[in-house]
């Protein structure tokens, strides 16, 4: 898979960019399909690339998941669904879709994510991917004791439950994520990296398609182009 390099001075440039494209690929969605669906990260960094997508009025519906999840009640700290629906408070139209149960159970989460990627078999309109310094995209951790399930490009399965390996002291849970398959299928991919060392990884990964960071498997597979946004 060829991927299209975006460089910026600084976050601040990123995100203002990256807002841009996700508004232009809503607005396209809506008026050819009628609303948009997208998957997106968590972390801090995009959020005010939602702020700005709640803030323009794209005029139309926009059905959005997160990429990955924690399993924690959804009003918990760290619930990357109370994040997107406190980005996106301006705009009713905006939809921020639970990928796990309210009680964040693990079991009843992956059923729920699985039924509802069952409902909504189609393309994604746009991905939008963060990447950690251990090179793991969504919750696709290069230690997790199932990585090989929810990288395998022909499993057919959309989603898995996994626990990273180590668990990040930060936030040391169980998570529901996307698996590399499902996330391929969609019209646009972006991936958002930031700093030096993490460009260290990501060159790594893109001159080693068999590289131990995850990373390398989104960026080799067949699918659409990656388009690669990074800052210092």
């Amino acid at each position: 898979m060829p991927w299209i390099e975006h460089d910026h001075a600084d976050v601040g440039a990123l995100v203002a960019h990256v807002a841009d494209v996700f508004v232009e690929a809503s607005r396209e969605a809506i008026h050819a399909r009628g609303q948009a669906w997208l998957a997106l990260a968590g972390g801090r960094t995009p959020l005010p690339v939602y702020a700005r997508l709640a803030g323009v009025g794209l005029g139309g519906v926009v059905s959005a998941i997160p990429t990955d999840e924690r399993c924690v009640p959804h009003d918990h700290p760290a619930c990357n669904l109370r994040a997107l629906r406190d980005a996106f408070a301006a705009d009713a139209n905006i939809v921020a879709n639970p990928l796990t149960r309210e009680d964040g159970d693990v079991d009843a989460s992956l059923a729920q994510a699985r039924a509802l990627l069952a409902v909504n078999p189609q393309a994604f309109d746009a991905v939008l991917l963060g990447m950690g310094a251990d090179g793991h995209f969504a919750s696709l951790f290069p230690g997790a004791a199932n990585l090989a399930e929810g990288m395998a490009i022909d499993s057919g399965i959309d989603a898995i439950a996994t626990l990273p390996d180590p668990l990040p002291p930060e936030a040391p849970f169980a998570r529901i994520s996307l698996t590399l398959p499902r996330l391929l299928h969609a019209r646009a991919i972006h991936l958002v990296v930031t700093g030096a060392d993490k460009r260290v990884v990501l060159r790594n990964a893109q001159h080693d398609a068999a590289s131990k960071f995850p990373v390398a498997a989104l960026l080799h597979a067949p699918g659409p182009h990656v388009h690669i946004h990074w800052s210092p």
